[in-house]
């Protein structure tokens, strides 16, 4: 690859990057629900959601940091600090934002599937405790909403994580390329 092809992957790469965990970082702040005479659920009510919040701010905020070197690097072919140290600098960064990345990756898509199971086993107990009690209380509708907007919510914490899964990818091929520039 020539150094002008790796520079503008590189810049391509992280505007894509930029975009997907801004995506995921926004898709992550709108998830709510509220059902009838209930508080409303948000992601900040999860410490986990929380940290996946978190993790893609960071990737969103280095990304926005790496993108006028990336620029310049693109059109001039040339470092804008020409120290010997930055394409290990920019290799290590992008390698320890893409980890951070990964951490959120990981939490999310735990925390959203446990949360899942949990719920659902909830929601069986309590059907099971109220037909127990009395056979003549039918409130599956009750919670056949409940489940259904926690799945609702889960499953947008799902798509955020997806979204970041997506931003780590790019993040990692993007420190790859970073040594592939300095070498070539």
């Amino acid at each position: 690859m020539t150094v002008k092809s790796v520079a503008y992957s590189i810049l391509v790469l992280r505007i894509i990057t930029l975009l997907i965990l801004a995506a995921s970082a926004t898709y992550m702040a709108l998830n709510s629900y509220k059902l009838a005479g209930q508080k409303k659920i948000t992601w900040k009510d999860l410490k986990t959601y929380r940290y996946v919040f978190a993790t893609a701010v960071i990737g969103v905020v280095y990304t926005l940091i790496q993108i006028p070197f990336a620029l310049y690097y693109a059109r001039t072919e040339k470092r804008l600090i020409r120290h010997s140290c930055l394409p290990e600098f920019d290799f290590y960064g992008d390698k320890l934002v893409s980890y951070i990345l990964a951490t959120g990756v990981g939490a999310g898509f735990a925390a959203s599937m446990e949360l899942r199971e949990t719920v659902d086993d909830f929601v069986a107990l309590i059907a099971i405790i109220l037909a127990a009690v009395n056979e003549n209380i039918n409130l599956a509708f009750n919670l056949d909403k409940f489940l259904s907007e926690t799945h609702k919510f889960l499953h947008r914490g799902i798509i955020a994580t997806i979204l970041l899964t997506i931003g780590f990818a790019f993040m990692a091929i993007t420190s790859i390329l970073q040594l592939v520039g300095y070498y070539s």
